[in-house]
Formats: structure tokens, sequence, C-alpha cells
């Protein structure tokens, strides 16, 4: 079932970039006064400048390759932490001032509620999503019994012909 895989991917990769973009657009305003002079100054703020969104973007495009390389319950963990971090991030969004700008708490929370959700898919789908390197493992139960070539090249390093039928 590769599906829930590319869905938490797909989320984790538009939690960084909602992240991200959220990091570079402004939050608030600082009004800024010049001593000596009635010169005041209003300067945006930023939400990089005031929380950290750039690592939890980060830690979002690590759980992209995190989450195709696990498997098994290191998966399922990686699932808890995406969650709190979501929901950290989330919660940075929460207005904390009067002064306010709305789309950038407002792609924080998306960013947020994107790595929630792909938190909750690792660790709902784990156990059936594909993991790297899991097509070259090969369990002792598929080997084949009846393998002609390989009686054949059994049959000329004990020095025998064959093709007779006198294996």
């Amino acid at each position: 079932m590769k599906r829930p895989l590319w869905i938490v991917v797909g989320a984790l990769l538009g939690a960084a970039v909602a992240l991200w973009a959220s990091s570079r657009l402004a939050w608030s305003t600082d009004v800024v006064r010049h001593p000596g002079t009635d010169v005041t100054t209003v300067v945006p703020r930023t939400g990089g400048d005031s929380k950290p969104l750039v690592p939890l973007a980060l830690l979002a495009l690590a759980g992209v390759a995190a989450a195709v390389a696990i498997g098994g319950w290191p998966r399922r963990l990686l699932g808890v932490v995406l969650s709190a971090a979501g929901a950290g991030a989330i919660a940075l969004a929460v207005p904390g001032g009067a002064d306010f700008f709305p789309w950038g708490r407002i792609l924080a929370i998306v960013g947020g509620l994107l790595m929630i959700a792909a938190g909750v898919l690792l660790v709902r789908f784990s156990a059936r999503m594909p993991r790297m390197g899991a097509a070259y493992q090969r369990d002792n139960a598929e080997r084949p019994n009846d393998d002609s070539d390989h009686e054949l090249w059994r049959a000329l390093s004990l020095g025998k012909d064959p093709t007779t039928d006198e294996r």
C-alpha cells in the first residue's frame, strides 16, 4: 500500500513550504522611537524573527527522508514526533498581541495541521507502508524448492553429465 506513504510525503513537503513561507511573512510590527526626536519608525517583524518556524520546516523536510527510509516502530515514533511538532507550530501561531497580520499565522496553522496529519498517517498505516530496501530482502520461505538450473550446475560440479538422465 504505497498511497499513504505518498500522502505523508506530500503533506510533509506542504508543511515545510507553509512553515517556511510563514516565517517570511510579517506577523507584527514594532514601533521604534528615536531618542531626542519625535520620529518613530514602524518596523515589521516576520514570523522567522520571533518564532522558530524555519527549524520546524527543516524538521518536516527531515521527516520526509525518515518516513521513506525507516519502518516499524521507529516510523511510528517519527509519527508521534511530527504530530507533536505540528501541534507546536499551531501553538506558535496563536495571536499574542493586538497588532497582528493573519496570513503568516494562517500559513503556520496550515503547516502544523499538515504535520499532524502526516504524523497520524505514519502511526496508523506504518505497517502497510513500504520501506526502503524491502524489495531486496527475501525470506527463506520464498526460496524455490525445485531449481532445475541449480541441479544442472550441481551435476556438473559432481562431474556428471547433466544432459543425460543418469543424474
